[in-house]
């Protein structure tokens, strides 16, 4: 246990930006390594449930990937202890997604944080409006809509056919995340809003556990408003924000989101809509 408090400890030049050429990805740059063998007893995942999560979103979006021309390529990096998944394109038409084991075996980590996370790196190919707009490539969806994009549609389809019922009576939840769940959604869709909360909710336990920023919370929403669209992370309590936002727009999964139009599939101010927007800790919304 000691070594892996050291492992946890080496963290340092973090830089916001998650870059399209896969020098860095979903956490800010960072030198955290888990290698396989350093996973505490019940916590983290195991190398089957690493397998299996990936496998259910590959064998989901390999067909849509497909439709538009490119293949997907999930790279299962389980003995690579960093902690940390990206996304690149190697090739035009080959688009690939990086997840680490040493993400997998960090002690927040969660089989559906887990899941997100590899939602938000596909995001980055398919999460359509806005994109970063410092980048030379123009393919990539920015560090928030990602984020949106993991919750609003990729998680929905993930846990479509689970028995979602069974699994959010095993979780701790929120009664904040509970209640905004029953308010927005149909009785069908709450219990997977509540679990793509709580998904959220374990992502932003890693990042509280990797920096100097407190834990966040679904009571105590990010507050700032911002000027313009930021492209890198957001903080912490702003991500929670947005997987929790995703989580409770109405709008279907099945409505796909645009690559330029920010409005399409999602819910927007601009539609008239006050739950489950884009946060404005990051999104600046076009006028209506």
């Amino acid at each position: 246990m000691k070594a892996l408090t050291l492992f946890l400890a080496l963290v340092s030049g973090w830089t916001y930006a998650c870059s399209d050429n896969g020098k860095s990805g979903f956490l800010p740059e960072n030198k955290m390594e888990i290698p396989v063998g350093m996973k505490p007893i019940n916590s983290g995942l195991t190398e089957i449930q690493f397998g299996e999560i990936i496998t259910k979103v590959e064998t989901l979006y390999s067909p849509v990937i497909s439709n538009l021309g490119a293949k997907l390529v999930i790279d299962r990096l389980w003995t690579n202890a960093k902690v940390n998944a990206l996304a690149k394109r190697d090739a035009p038409k080959v688009w690939t997604v990086q997840m680490f084991g040493g993400l997998a075996r960090h002690p927040s980590m969660t089989p559906d944080g887990f899941a997100l996370v590899l939602c938000h790196e596909l995001g980055h190919h398919i999460g359509g409006a806005p994109k970063k707009r410092a980048t030379f490539s123009p393919w990539v969806t920015s560090e928030g809509q990602s984020d949106y994009f993991a919750t609003l549609k990729c998680l929905r389809q993930v846990f479509l056919n689970d028995n979602n019922s069974a699994i959010v009576k095993k979780l701790s939840v929120p009664a904040e995340l509970t209640a905004a769940c029953k308010k927005a959604l149909r009785k069908d869709d709450v219990n997977i809003c509540i679990r793509s909360g709580m998904a959220g909710a374990s992502v932003a336990n890693l990042f509280a556990s990797m920096g100097s920023e407190k834990l966040s919370s679904f009571s105590t929403p990010d507050l700032n408003v911002v000027a313009s669209n930021i492209d890198t992370h957001p903080a912490t309590q702003c991500r929670l924000d947005t997987f929790f936002q995703g989580s409770i727009c109405e709008v279907a999964a099945s409505e796909d989101v645009d690559q330029s139009d920010e409005v399409r599939g999602t819910c927007h101010q601009k539609s008239g809509q006050t739950s489950g927007i884009r946060p404005r800790c990051w999104h600046k919304p076009i006028p209506n």
